[in-house]
């Protein structure tokens, strides 16, 4: 097993695993056959449009299984993050971002033929944030959307494995009138998103019900009591508390291609 990326200083973390890591089973049989290129397309919102989480993923899963299927390009902010294939075996990792995203965002005409024409043999979501901003959230409205895109994935993608992500905290900005000295002023106070647990359990809810894989990114670096505060306090999260830095971005990277790599190697030792 790799060694966990997990900082020693966060707080009443889980072990670093799949939740049902034997539904992406018939992806790493692609994986070792090695026949062709094996493909996986990441979906999500700003977390994944920033490019630097799941090119962190890509990296650390090139550096195992190869990188000859695609060509070495600099992925930006300002650049694509779909990979460009040699025709070569080995493995092709594309990420699709949208800014604000929820799920019904890529549940479109438009969204879904993006997807089916990178003939992906895994799909990521990872979504959960914007849900967990919304002022009106509800778990029947969230698993709605949820299901849409699930199952219109299927539809159009039927050989991939499709792989869950929970959000990894965010806060709540709130505007608060104090007094001092006589004189009253705004200030802007940030509590840990109660609405993010909710958008976890629906998730997790939903991946029990329908047999789907999850990595419960929430819930490893310490849930509802400490996920916040753990980015916060190691300095991983953007001023706005609802991004994270680089690092932070290059940590949630690695966790989960070590999520990944620790399932690949439990499936070999099962064969």
């Amino acid at each position: 097993m790799l060694k966990s990326a997990l900082p020693e200083s966060f707080l009443k973390t889980q072990s670093n695993r799949l939740i049902r890591e034997d539904a992406l089973f018939p992806f790493f049989e692609k994986i070792k056959a090695n026949q062709g290129p094996v493909r996986v397309v990441h979906l999500g919102d700003s977390h994944v449009r920033g490019h630097v989480f799941p090119v962190a993923v890509r990296r650390e899963l090139e550096a195992v299984w190869g990188s000859d299927a695609v060509e070495e390009t600099k992925i930006t902010y300002k650049t694509s993050a779909l990979a460009k294939e040699t025709g070569a075996p080995g493995l092709v990792y594309h990420a699709i971002g949208i800014n604000g995203a929820k799920y019904e965002d890529f549940d479109t005409e438009k969204g879904l033929k993006q997807v089916s024409d990178l003939k992906p043999d895994m799909i990521i979501l990872s979504f959960g944030t914007n849900e967990a901003h919304g002022r009106n959230y509800t778990e029947s409205w969230h698993e709605t959307e949820m299901d849409a895109l699930v199952q219109s994935l299927r539809r159009r993608c039927p050989e991939a494995v499709i792989l869950l992500t929970t959000p990894p905290g965010s806060y709540w900005s709130h505007r608060v009138k104090t007094v001092s000295a006589g004189r009253s002023r705004y200030v802007t106070r940030r509590v840990p998103n109660e609405h993010t647990k909710r958008v976890v359990a629906t998730q997790l809810s939903y991946a029990d019900r329908w047999q789907l894989p999850v990595w419960d990114l929430y819930g490893i670096v310490g849930g509802s009591l400490f996920a916040c505060r753990n980015w916060n306090n190691a300095g991983l999260q953007r001023p706005d508390k609802i991004h994270y830095t680089p690092e932070g971005y290059k940590l949630q990277g690695r966790l989960l291609a070590e999520a990944i790599l620790n399932a690949y190697q439990r499936y070999e030792r099962s064969l």
